[in-house]
């Protein structure tokens, strides 16, 4: 009668083999985001300069001094490289929000301050460092727009948060507050991008902006008791 041979033992990993896989691993990991850091660098070096996002993938490898080789190996074209850009930009305009609001004790003095920020930090700048860069911003909407709602994340999850905290503390109606975080961010946004919106001799203000979005949001006018 023939017999099972018997299951051999599991070695276990040695520490020392685990501690210098991670290192190369770390290593490894610290290198390619130095990298990627550049190509992103260099592309916005070229769009403060051009003030446009005209400009090809060969100026942005040699404005960081590498390889087209290793650009291709971090983004799948020009449009990924600045989507990485746009992301970058809308998260850390998210944190700036969250700082500034933190200022404030009443909540919804915290949504005006959120509100008023997010339109003045969208304008177009005449660097072509504004956070948005507008063109591109459209041009991701009509074509990845996906993409565009996963990095517009961090703004409505920040903006949503709000809302819901004025809205328990009853100073405005509570609804959808992610669908109305939504309709806010995008009222400034464009309030801020529309090259026609106000006028030439009296542009939009970030006050006429957030009494706007009051007015959406709680039914009160803009003169109404809500307005702090």
């Amino acid at each position: 009668m023939s017999t099972l041979p018997a299951e051999q033992p599991q070695i276990p990993e040695p520490a020392w083999r685990k501690r210098a896989v991670e290192r190369s691993t770390a290593a490894a990991k610290r290198r390619a985001e130095q990298r990627i850091q550049r190509f992103l660098d260099a592309a916005q070096e070229l769009i403060s300069e051009k003030g446009t996002i005209d400009f090809t993938v060969q100026e942005i490898v040699e404005r960081s001094k590498q390889s087209l080789r290793s650009f291709y190996q971090h983004f799948d074209g020009k449009h990924e490289l600045l989507l990485a850009l746009f992301e970058d930009s809308l998260s850390r305009t998210a944190v700036q929000l969250r700082e500034a609001a933190a200022r404030q004790q009443d909540p919804i003095k915290r949504l005006r301050t959120a509100v008023e920020s997010l339109y003045e930090r969208s304008r177009p700048r005449a660097d072509g460092q504004g956070p948005l860069f507008t063109d591109f911003a459209l041009h991701l909407l009509v074509r990845h727009p996906d993409q565009v709602a996963t990095a517009h994340e961090p703004l409505l999850g920040f903006f949503t948060d709000l809302i819901r905290e004025a809205a328990d503390a009853g100073a405005i109606e509570a609804g959808h507050p992610h669908r109305t975080a939504s309709l806010v961010v995008q009222t400034a946004l464009l309030a801020a991008q529309t090259p026609g919106a106000g006028s030439a001799a009296e542009p939009l203000t970030a006050e006429e902006v957030w009494r706007f979005c009051l007015g959406g949001i709680s039914g009160a006018t803009p003169g109404g008791r809500r307005a702090a």
